[in-house]
């Protein structure tokens, strides 16, 4: 899903940019006003960055110079909020394009636009709104599956945007709608886990 350099037009970066821009802005203060970056979430927010930064590291190409592969988004926003999930994905996606040229620079706001935003606030919502009525497994399930998928059509609309096509949609969006099935099976059994283990952590 990491969109490389040369992909994208001119205004397409810079408005993504600026929207990352604002997102990481609100984080970074909701973060300070809220004092949410305690002791014990640091120890959270870098374990969960290493796996996070992993499990991406795995990657299938798909047609149209991007990839596919799990994200991770929307367990950060579960576990860690969405304001600390944002910073999270941010700070994973910004190591891996300027360390392992994953993703390139002139497409950074954009990938951080659908995999460090759109999929952590899709599935904190999704999980938030799902959990009072079913078990936390199913929650993480539906959310994980609806995170990837949102952070794919949203990748997908970028690259349509600069192509003036509606293809990287469709192939985005297909594929990342089958592959959501496994990110949310992962995101399920984590935050079931968690619930069981260490219900404090799943606490905003």
């Amino acid at each position: 899903m990491h969109i490389p350099d040369g992909f994208l037009t001119l205004p397409v970066a810079l408005i993504s940019l600026a929207i990352s821009s604002v997102f990481i802005a609100l984080s970074i203060r909701k973060i300070r006003n809220e004092n949410l970056l305690t002791s014990d979430r640091i120890s959270i927010l870098t374990s969960l960055s290493a796996g996070i930064f992993v499990a991406q590291m795995i990657a299938w190409p798909l047609p149209g110079g991007t990839s596919l592969h799990l994200v991770g988004g929307g367990l950060a926003g579960i576990v860690m909020g969405p304001w600390l999930g944002i910073i999270t994905m941010s700070l994973v996606l910004l190591i891996q394009c300027l360390l392992f040229h994953d993703g390139g620079i002139t497409a950074i706001g954009a990938n951080i636009l659908s995999m460090g935003i759109i999929s952590v606030l899709t599935g904190y919502t999704i999980y938030r709104l799902l959990r009072r009525f079913t078990k936390h497994f199913i929650a993480g399930v539906i959310a994980g599956w609806l995170s990837l998928t949102s952070a794919g059509i949203v990748s997908g609309t970028i690259l349509g945007a600069s192509w003036s096509s509606y293809l990287p949609i469709y192939i985005m969006g297909v594929w990342h709608i089958a592959l959501g099935i496994i990110e949310g099976m992962i995101t399920g059994s984590v935050i079931s886990y968690l619930n069981v283990k260490a219900k404090n952590v799943l606490r905003w």
